[in-house]
């Protein structure tokens, strides 16, 4: 594969041992490359300016810029890198922030390698994804709403419910039109209505409504 067309990969965590194990996991990826690393946001940030990066792996709870301001800068400054969260268990309180920031999912410092690679090429793909252990931790302590909807008023047609499955499974619009047989302009506009319906402002805060109000299985 041409380097050209891999996935690059920015790093950024402050524990020196944990991105050397990462980086070294993904370089067996022949459609990826860690493009750079750092140790604390405000070397991330100066990275950006002279790295092109498709995706940083986020480290939440760094010194100086951490990772909730330094998603949020990158959303505003760099809307075409997507974050993925590095987050540990008992954090749950952060996903919420992380959401709100403009992270594309998350996962648990203690994942697979595999599911990893798969995060990363699904969010490249204009998907989402959220570590099913998280995903779970959350329900069992969920005591943090991430929207006023009244989902006792909250009408969702039959595709509507199909679309929003879809997007739980970090399908992208293409991959959500090809599997209904529906157009991927006709998808755009299911996602924006969920987005308006259930009072979200992004795919990963649909995600997580869903899945605390039990809008999916």
């Amino acid at each position: 594969m041409n380097a050209n067309t891999r996935i690059r990969v920015i790093l950024a965590d402050d524990h020196t041992l944990f991105r050397n194990g990462l980086k070294l996991l993904l370089s067996n990826n022949v459609d990826m490359q860690v493009v750079g690393e750092a140790s604390d946001g405000n070397e991330l940030l100066s990275l950006l300016t002279k790295l092109p990066c498709d995706v940083v792996l986020m480290d939440i709870e760094m010194p100086g810029i951490n990772g909730f301001d330094a998603t949020r800068i990158i959303a505003e400054q760099y809307p075409e890198v997507k974050v993925i969260s590095l987050s540990m268990y008992g954090e749950e309180d952060y996903y919420y922030r992380m959401i709100e920031a403009g992270a594309r999912g998350f996962l648990l410092k203690s994942s697979e390698i595999n599911e990893v690679s798969e995060a990363i090429r699904r969010v490249m793909q204009g998907g989402t994804y959220f570590s099913s252990d998280i995903l779970y931790n959350v329900l069992k302590n969920i005591h943090t709403v991430v929207s006023k909807t009244d989902t006792q008023a909250l009408h969702l047609s039959q595709r509507e419910k199909e679309v929003l499955e879809l997007i739980c499974r970090g399908k992208s619009n293409q991959e959500i039109a090809d599997q209904l047989f529906i157009s991927k302009r006709t998808v755009e506009k299911h996602r924006a209505n969920l987005l308006a319906k259930t009072n979200t402002k992004n795919t990963a805060q649909l995600v997580m409504f869903a899945v605390e109000n039990k809008l999916i299985e």
